[in-house]
């Protein structure tokens, strides 16, 4: 027997049940999106290997060990994208969107892969939403990023079940002055790291802080501090931005271990975590990159960014128990036609609510069925209304019109009246 087709472990169908839910924080965040004066871009989801290799670092998790690469047939080697900052730092050098410094505040949606061990809220394929700004330096932008996560988790009624943690990685040159300093400190306690610590140390020893190793943390109390090797500029900008949230309201924790992992990373970098969702805890993270558009042959150009993962975020609210009722209803009408005069006639009447109420969720029955079946669906479907249309129903040229949800008789209603009243019903029953 041939083996059932199934998809690719940790690579996840999204059913019609599901959709309701995404839709409705894909919607919202891009609402928000809107009205902060973003706007989307979209990028190929597969790019050369090479720009990965150049902005994240080749000696990353990332590129060591999680990519998906291949050759296609003209030998070139490909990547399907592992994250979205990259792509969108091609995509502005490549059509010269920044050039001149041009102020550039982009948002992108889509999924990223990642070969990483499956578990709950880390897939090998996974969505995130993304922001990038470029050509503005200074900490109000910074702070501007936060302000709108903090202003989402507030309209997605979850903003007491996250925490800000915050740090500053300074400039390449402090960062390069405490790498030293740490290295020195960490090879004096070798024997006492865990293999992939003593491996990192040899790589990217400044990840070694974010480690989940009992003994190797112990190791790392009392290891040098990045906020003791910050240069004037770094520390001014920090400052700046925790000033810019105290006057906001946004409670934050420092985080001298927050390193975020991926190379191209400066002064600020920020995750939002929770403790709702177990081992995976972030749901939102980024910072600053100021020189990464160089570092891939542009002009010196400032940026900043974060992505959120959709995963956790859709797990969050349905763990919270955040989704609100009216998505969970797909129909708001259900139209019942008995007889093919009726079908005629109903499709006809549906398409003239339809141009009068263009946002109602009239579903028209299909399949014909005996006034039980059809009613059956009609419930099924979750439709706070049904409307009928039978041979005394063409006769008087009216619609019966009744509650499935809740209190009330059914009505008969003028077809050109029929708009109107559930223009009433709907929008307020």
């Amino acid at each position: 027997m041939s083996k059932s087709l199934q998809a690719i472990r940790g690579m996840n169908d999204i059913l019609p049940e599901q959709t309701p839910l995404w839709r409705y924080f894909e919607s919202t965040v891009a609402r928000l999106l809107d009205n902060y004066g973003y706007k989307q871009i979209r990028m190929p989801i597969v790019e050369f290997t090479e720009l990965f290799k150049r902005s994240i670092g080749e000696v990353t998790d990332i590129v060591e060990k999680e990519m998906y690469t291949f050759e296609d047939r003209n030998g070139d080697s490909l990547t399907l994208r592992p994250e979205g900052t990259a792509a969108c730092v091609r995509a502005v050098l490549e059509h010269g969107i920044t050039g001149g410094g041009q102020v550039q505040k982009l948002w992108y949606i889509g999924p990223m892969f990642r070969h990483e061990r499956p578990q709950k809220g880390r897939y090998r394929q996974f969505h995130q939403i993304g922001l990038e700004v470029f050509n503005l330096d200074g900490p109000d932008i910074d702070a501007e990023l936060i302000i709108m996560t903090w202003r989402l988790w507030g309209e997605l009624g979850i903003r007491d079940a996250v925490k800000l943690e915050l740090n500053s990685l300074g400039t390449s040159e402090s960062r390069g002055r405490y790498r030293e300093a740490l290295v020195e400190y960490l090879s004096a306690h070798h024997d006492k790291l865990d293999e992939d610590s003593q491996r990192r140390l040899k790589t990217n020893p400044l990840r070694v802080l974010d480690t989940k190793n009992a003994d190797t943390q112990a190791v790392l109390v009392d290891a040098p501090k990045m906020a003791d090797y910050l240069d004037d500029e770094s520390r001014a900008h920090f400052e700046g931005l925790k000033a810019r949230l105290d006057a906001v309201g946004i409670p934050y924790v420092l985080n001298p271990k927050l390193v975020r992992g991926l190379d191209y990373y400066s002064k600020t970098v920020f995750e939002w975590v929770t403790d709702k969702l177990g081992a995976q805890g972030t749901v939102c993270a980024g910072g600053r990159y100021d020189g990464l558009v160089e570092q891939m042959g542009g002009k010196p150009t400032p940026g900043v960014g974060f992505a959120m993962g959709i995963e956790r975020l859709v797990l969050m609210l349905e763990t919270l128990e955040q989704i609100p009722a009216e998505i969970s209803r797909q129909v708001d009408v259900y139209l019942c036609a008995f007889g093919e005069e009726a079908e005629l006639a109903g499709l006809a009447l549906a398409e003239r609510v339809r141009d009068q109420l263009p946002n109602l969720r009239l579903q028209v029955n299909a399949g014909a069925g005996s006034f039980k079946s059809q009613f059956k669906k009609a419930d099924k479907s979750g439709a706070l209304y049904a409307l009928i249309l039978g041979d005394d129903e063409m006769a008087g040229q009216v619609v019966g019109f009744k509650p499935l949800r809740g209190q009330g008789e059914q009505q008969s209603i003028a077809w050109d009246a029929l708009a109107a009243h559930l223009a009433t019903c709907v929008v307020q029953g």
